[in-house]
């Protein structure tokens, strides 16, 4: 995510809190030290750094914690509050028809975000139409189609066509029947003045309604220049961020945002049309602390499960009433992958990702969970319907038998069969469970948000 280090270094200063009722100068100007220092190394401008690290000091000296709060929650709160006053609000972006256009330079990111944005559209009920403008590079052209067809959104280009302006008024004429159209522009290496006019001119033609600056997280500082002379041509309303699944900072992108006084709409956390989600403040801001999401988890696990359940054969409240075989279990671990890279899933849960399970993990623990998940896969794919629907019944011999179909060591299909048996007796204690039950327990892992993680437990806890 952006900026996990400042969250990582952040959790381990306030840690040092634990157990204080009153907070001193120096423990206050240690916290201070620790934010400026990450955040200058995110790449954050300085000016807006003194100003969040001068706020913090002055709000934890002078303001009272309320009565039973210790100095650790009360700074943590602070803390929380200024960083979301520094993401700042989301970009307003409306369920209802209209044009974006968006701008950046060659290899941000455009390409891919329209196609994401689209596929977001689309799941709330919208019809949207990607429409490429980009003559400049080859395979533009190639790749934006294939991403359309990725995110089951129209399309529109023109491969045998060198002129942007024309193909993006045809454009929107062909896909006049569509609610959201999305206009994809070219980039280049720099800021050139061809570039410039050229977007300058498909802005005067389709009078977006508004128009979104997409910015590689990785950017740096180098993006306040960015954001300055595109806001200078065409009025920035809003940011989209891109590439935050890999090792990006993202503080270059908080500064552009800062500067052009915009706001952040969209985050791309991934690879595939799925991979991206509206920017919402207090949602980052307590991922980054490690307080979970709630919300975005759950609109997680809902589209996941309306994917899953596309199989007709396949009801997730029948796990409620009978018994749970292993294509039940290979159901969940379906859903679970729709879900998306399981350290982001994590980081949702209170307790579990920053501060909790997560920090105690090796880096590389989330990946070996996968390949788990899909050798699991694997071992299911070679067992018979009657294995399938009764695992207890699979015995020595076929286990033997199971291991050499699939490849796979009789240790992991023994494994399989253990996770399943765990799954199985913690679908049984839900089965009894009443709604007011399942809102307890949800509010009860809300209230552990900031307290550190346990253990899994049954179900894919068991696999973490």
């Amino acid at each position: 995510m952006v900026l996990d280090d400042l969250g990582s270094s952040l959790r381990g200063t306030l840690d040092t809190l634990r157990g204080k009722s009153r907070i001193s100068e120096e423990d206050v100007d240690e916290v201070v030290k620790e934010i400026q220092r990450s955040l200058l190394q995110a790449d954050v401008d300085v000016s807006l750094v003194m100003d969040l690290s001068d706020s913090i000091k002055e709000r934890s000296l002078d303001e009272e914690p309320p009565g039973g709060t210790s100095a650790r929650d009360h700074v943590l709160r602070i803390v929380y509050e200024e960083l979301v006053d520094l993401v700042g609000d989301s970009t307003t972006i409306p369920l209802e028809e209209q044009t974006i256009m968006l701008a950046g330079l060659q290899g941000s990111g455009k390409t891919t975000t329209a196609a994401k944005m689209a596929w977001w559209f689309s799941k709330k009920g919208l019809r949207p139409a990607v429409i490429q403008t980009d003559t400049f590079r080859p395979g533009a052209y190639d790749q934006a189609e294939q991403m359309a067809e990725r995110a089951e959104v129209e399309f529109y280009g023109d491969p045998d066509s060198d002129d942007p302006v024309q193909i993006a008024r045809e454009g929107l004429e062909a896909t006049a029947d569509a609610d959201v159209h999305i206009v994809d522009t070219a980039g280049r290496h720099a800021l050139e003045d061809d570039l410039i006019a050229e977007i300058e001119e498909i802005e005067e033609t389709v009078d977006p309604d508004r128009s979104l600056l997409v910015l590689d997280a990785a950017i740096g500082q180098g993006a306040k220049d960015q954001a300055q002379q595109f806001d200078e041509s065409i009025g920035i309303d809003g940011v989209a961020i891109t590439k935050l699944d890999g090792t990006a900072k993202g503080g270059g992108a908080l500064t552009a945002v800062d500067e052009t006084g915009s706001t952040i709409a969209f985050l791309g956390t991934g690879e595939t049309v799925q991979d991206i989600e509206r920017f919402e403040p207090d949602s980052f801001i307590s991922r980054l602390l490690g307080m979970g999401d709630l919300k975005q988890l759950t609109e997680r696990v809902e589209r996941a499960m309306e994917e899953t359940q596309e199989d007709e054969d396949w009801d997730p409240e029948d796990l409620m009433k009978g018994e749970f075989t292993l294509h039940d279990m290979k159901k969940q671990m379906q859903a679970m992958d729709n879900m998306g890279p399981l350290d982001q899933v994590m980081d949702m849960i209170p307790g579990m990702g920053g501060g909790g399970l997560m920090d105690e993990l090796p880096d590389d623990a989330m990946d070996v969970t996968q390949e788990r998940m899909r050798n699991f896969e694997v071992v299911m794919d070679s067992m018979t319907e009657e294995e399938m629907a009764n695992p207890r019944s699979i015995g020595a011999s076929q286990v033997k038998r199971i291991a050499k179909g699939s490849g796979q060591p009789e240790d992991r299909v023994r494994e399989l069969l253990d996770q399943h048996k765990m799954m199985a007796q913690t679908m049984k204690q839900f089965q009894g469970m009443g709604d007011g039950d399942m809102q307890r327990m949800m509010k009860q892992m809300q209230q552990q948000g900031g307290g550190g993680g346990g253990g899994g437990g049954g179900g894919f806890g068991g696999m973490f």
